[in-house]
């Protein structure tokens, strides 16, 4: 990507003293507190920490699938409401959630038939991102036929397929092997070094965090909440045996000092 992506422009995504309390039978679950965070367009963001953190939770306030209780939060200069009504996002969850009885193609196609998308645009934007995620001459293949990381490539697509600045994953790989998983992480930085989309990434994985992001998110356990914010001084280009290397490995290591700390604050 060139260097002066971010030049000039406001965050992508802005928040600040952002916080989410759930109200409960048994009383109040703080899930989110003082989340302060600015995503510049072009970054790769993400998300790290034990279950229960809030990661989830706040790539969910980003989307406006919850409402916060405290602090503000902007998405492209509005409401996250209001991103979410002007289609400034796509949404990759954990599982990839196609239609078995769609093929590959009429799933991509779902978003862009509700949105009153012509036909021919439909087939149009289908290919090109199903070429995109490499899943050419798979359109007319049911999810069944395709293996789970394909699957979940296709549920990319389908995220891309309106053209959203900005993409948003919970996970996305989490339920696959090791090996399926470092490809689909290649993959996945060449998509974004093709595309510039900005992207939020929810992950478990301290080497996933580390190869692909700009920025990692450190997170706390409840209530959940931001201990560290390490920029990246990684290249762009990324070969997977980066992961040897002295830089990488440093990250990583401040990566799980962040961890520990936030832990220790709960032990």
């Amino acid at each position: 990507m060139t260097a002066d992506r971010t030049a000039g422009t406001k965050p992508v995504i802005e928040a600040t003293d952002l916080g989410l309390t759930f109200e409960t039978k048994d009383g109040p679950v703080h899930a989110l507190t003082g989340v302060t965070l600015s995503v510049d367009k072009g970054d790769f963001v993400s998300f790290i920490g034990p279950s229960g953190c809030g990661k989830t939770t706040l790539l969910r306030v980003v989307a406006a699938l919850e409402a916060p209780t405290e602090g503000t939060i902007t998405v492209n200069g509005m409401t996250p409401d209001e991103a979410r009504r002007a289609r400034a996002y796509g949404y990759v969850f954990q599982a990839a959630g196609l239609y078995p009885w769609r093929t590959i193609a009429a799933n991509v196609k779902l978003p862009l038939e509700i949105m009153g998308y012509s036909r021919d645009e439909q087939e149009e934007r289908a290919r090109k991102v199903l070429a995109l995620v490499e899943l050419t001459g798979f359109e007319n293949k049911y999810p069944w036929q395709l293996s789970g990381g394909m699957q979940q490539r296709a549920s990319i697509a389908r995220a891309l397929s309106f053209d959203a600045d900005i993409l948003l994953m919970d996970e996305p790989f989490g339920a696959l092997d090791e090996i399926v998983r470092d490809r689909l992480n290649e993959e996945l930085l060449k998509l974004w070094e093709r595309t510039g989309k900005t992207i939020g990434f929810v992950t478990h994985s301290i080497p996933e965090a580390v190869y692909l992001s700009t920025k990692i998110v450190v997170m706390s356990p409840r209530p959940g909440r931001i201990t560290d914010i390490i920029d990246s001084p990684l290249p762009r280009d990324r070969p997977l045996d980066i992961r040897d290397t002295p830089e990488f490995i440093e990250i990583a290591h401040r990566v799980r000092e962040g961890l520990r700390a936030g832990m220790g604050d709960h032990v």
